[in-house]
């Protein structure tokens, strides 16, 4: 039983399902993302949602991307290689988090 291989297969496909929400949601879904749904309407006003969401959409797409190679080698060459790309997610993962609003956000201001 390859445990590496179905873990990232489901964390894969999680990924894809949700960039194909954001992808369907297009600006409608930057309400999905964390800590911009709890600002102000006023303060949400000020920033470009589409692109906040395409830029969500584009991120879950890669981390789906790198589930699925780390299945796929996990599958035909060893169980441990899903380790790898846990820790390759992890990297792409915390440079996408921030404590301060400005931070996670600025990039996005019109």
């Amino acid at each position: 039983m390859n445990l590496g291989f179905y873990f990232c297969l489901l964390l894969g496909i999680i990924f894809l399902i949700l960039g194909i929400i954001f992808a369907f949601l297009k600006e409608k879904g930057a309400m999905l993302i964390s800590g911009f749904n709890t600002l102000p309407e006023r303060e949400r006003e000020k920033y470009d949602k589409a692109r906040m969401s395409r830029d969500q959409r584009n991120l879950f797409f890669l981390w789906c991307v790198v589930f699925l190679i780390g299945g796929a080698l996990s599958y035909f060459v060893n169980t441990y290689c899903a380790i790898p790309a846990f820790a390759v997610w992890l990297v792409l993962f915390f440079r996408e988090v921030h404590i301060d609003t400005e931070k996670a956000f600025g990039k996005y201001r019109k």
